[in-house]
This record gives structure tokens, C-alpha cells and sequence, in this order.
């Protein structure tokens, strides 16, 4: 394979918004080259070719998926065409990092693992701060016993709305709107993440919005004494906070899906005695790091299973979440074989 040797070629589906950080980083990282460009406006494709460096353009997605020289795509999509564009690449033999939530239910989110499994492609979902220093650094307290047995997680992610943009995709359920999909997907992912395991109940309440959980708030239940809360939503300032706490001590960062200071990445450990200790971790871009790592998979040729699996089980709790939301009773999480 022509992208084990070195350079990957990277060609992005779609020019919304998010692609724009998405781009710089992939021209950023090393390893990696923006390639193509694909809009269902050619037009619209060669101004942002040309804004972001790429040299091919392309006047669908399709177009993309037939260049030869394409190794890896990038697909910042509305969640309802992951499914379909996920598939179609990983036929095509592309490598393929999609942004999530990585579909709209877990069925679907199951069908492009299958699909890029049987094609020999890496699947990722594009949650950037795990791929930070600053997670792995943060892992090293939670893991190793420092804050003793693991009781809890907490977390939010918020901001707020000023004036609701009615035409704003994230404000329709077919498209895969909504603050848990959104938002929350970051803090359920926060919380396995944590605890390394999957839980065995949840319950949620949303307020909704034509029928979008403008904001959302989860309890989630684990074995072994272990619970995890959260909420997120487009109604409250901006919030992303973290705290993991265990029998003899916390673990607190304040910005855990992105670095308030990008030069100051920081997080603080909590004894039980009222004694904090900060920690202040490397400094590069998570976006970057994201790019990287996943040229890094594709350059070794061989797949790294756990990030579907990750992106997966996210889905099934946020799945779970939203069922016991609208039904108003907590649901039980079904972990099926080969999940």
C-alpha cells in the first residue's frame, strides 16, 4: 500500500464549517497532506481549495472516493449521511475519519465498522481531546490507584444560544441534531473512558425543542458502586468540565475537551485532606494529534480496533439515553456480542 511508505493523502467530504479546523491540521501534522476537496458545488469546492491549500477539486463526494492517489477522507457530514458516505468510502478502499457522533443509532454505527473492517480501512470518530497529552496524563491518576477505589464521574459540556438559528442542522432530529449527539456525546465518552467499562442503566430528562433535546442531563449506573452525571445543552454558558473521584482522592480539569490556554493543557488531583496538586501537560494541537495518530495507523497497516469500538459503545449509551429520556423510565444498556 502506496500510504505505508509515507505521506497520507487526505481528501475531505464536504466544506462545513468544522472541516475548517479539520483541514489545518491535517496540512499541520506530520505525515499527512490535504489532497482534495469534494462539495456538491464545484464552485463552493474551489474556494475552499483555494483558502485551504487543497490542489484537487471536485464537484461531489463520489469524485473524492474515485481518486486513486486518496488514502485517508474526512467526512464532517450532518451525522444522517455518516452511514452512507462511511460505507462508500471504505468500499473504495479510504481510510475513513468521520465526525460524530459517528451516526445516528448504533446499529448504523455497527454497519460502518463491519464495512470498513471487511475492506481493510481504519474507522475513527473525530473526538480530538483523547488523542491530547494531556488525556493520556490524566489517565496515568485514575488508573494507578491514586484516587483509590472509583466512585464517580461528573462532567458538562454547555454553551448558549443567544438567539435559536432555527436552520441550524443541530436543531433537526432526522439530520441527528440535538445537545446529547452533540454535546454529550463527549461526556459519555469522558465517563468509559474513566471507568474502562460500560454501564448497566441510565436515565435522562431533556428539554425539548421541535422535538432536539435542547439540553439533556444523564445519570449513568456501572457495577462495582460506580456512578456517573452529566449534562450538556445549547442553552447554558460555556462549560466543560470533568471531575473523576474515587475513595481517597479527585480528579478535576475544567477543560477537558479543549484547553482554555492551548500553551497551559492543565488539571488538578485532589486529596482527601484539602492538598491540590496541578499538572500541566504538553502543549501540541489535539487536532494534530488526531491527524497524526490516525496516519500513524495507516502508515503501520495494521487497524486499531478500539477506536470503532470506542465511537460504538458511546453510541449505545447515548442510544440509551435518549430511549429513557422520551420514555421517561431508565433503560437498561444491552451489551450484545461483538458490540
Amino acid at each position: 500500500m502506496k500510504e505505508q511508505q509515507g505521506i497520507v493523502h487526505w481528501g475531505v467530504l464536504s466544506t462545513a464549517r468544522i472541516a475548517t479546523k479539520v483541514s489545518a491540521a491535517i496540512r499541520e501534522a506530520k505525515g499527512a497532506e490535504l489532497l482534495a476537496v469534494g462539495s456538491r458545488s464545484k464552485p463552493r469546492a474551489a474556494a475552499w481549495a483555494a483558502e485551504h491549500h487543497a490542489s484537487r477539486i471536485f464537484g461531489s463526494y463520489s469524485d473524492v472516493l474515485e481518486d486513486d492517489d486518496v488514502d485517508a477522507v474526512y467526512i464532517p457530514l450532518p451525522p444522517s449521511m455518516h452511514k452512507e458516505w462511511t460505507i462508500k468510502a471504505a468500499e473504495r478502499g479510504k481510510h475513513v475519519l468521520c465526525e460524530k457522533p459517528l451516526a445516528l443509532d448504533a446499529e448504523e454505527a455497527r454497519e460502518m465498522a463491519a464495512a470498513c473492517r471487511a475492506n481493510g480501512v481504519q474507522l475513527m470518530d473525530g473526538v480530538m481531546w483523547v488523542h491530547h497529552p494531556r488525556a493520556a496524563d490524566m489517565h496515568i491518576p485514575i488508573s494507578d490507584g491514586a484516587l483509590g477505589e472509583l466512585r464517580r464521574v461528573t462532567s458538562a459540556f454547555t454553551f448558549n444560544w443567544d438567539v435559536i438559528p432555527e436552520s441550524d442542522l443541530r436543531l433537526s432530529r432526522d439530520l441527528g441534531g440535538g445537545s446529547l449527539l452533540d454535546l454529550g456525546w463527549y461526556c459519555v465518552r469522558a465517563t468509559l473512558w474513566a471507568f474502562s467499562d460500560m454501564p448497566v442503566r441510565v436515565y435522562g430528562t431533556a428539554k425539548y425543542y421541535n422535538d432536539i433535546d435542547l439540553s439533556f442531563s444523564g445519570t449513568m449506573w456501572f457495577e462495582g458502586d460506580r456512578v456517573a452525571s452529566f449534562d450538556c445543552g445549547f442553552n447554558n454558558g460555556l462549560r466543560k468540565w470533568l471531575e473523576v473521584s474515587g475513595t481517597h482522592g479527585s480528579l478535576v480539569c475544567d477543560d477537558f475537551t479543549k484547553a482554555w490556554e492551548a500553551d497551559r493543557p492543565r488539571f488538578w488531583v485532589h486529596d482527601g485532606a484539602g492538598k491540590s496538586q496541578e499538572h500541566v501537560s504538553a502543549t501540541p494541537i489535539q487536532e494534530v494529534c488526531m491527524i497524526e495518530e490516525f496516519c500513524r495507523i495507516v502508515r503501520s497497516g495494521q487497524l486499531v480496533e478500539r477506536w470503532p469500538s470506542t465511537a460504538i459503545a458511546t453510541q449505545m449509551v447515548c442510544d440509551a439515553l435518549d430511549t429513557s429520556a422520551r420514555t421517561r423510565k431508565p433503560v437498561d444498556v444491552n451489551i450484545e456480542p461483538g458490540s
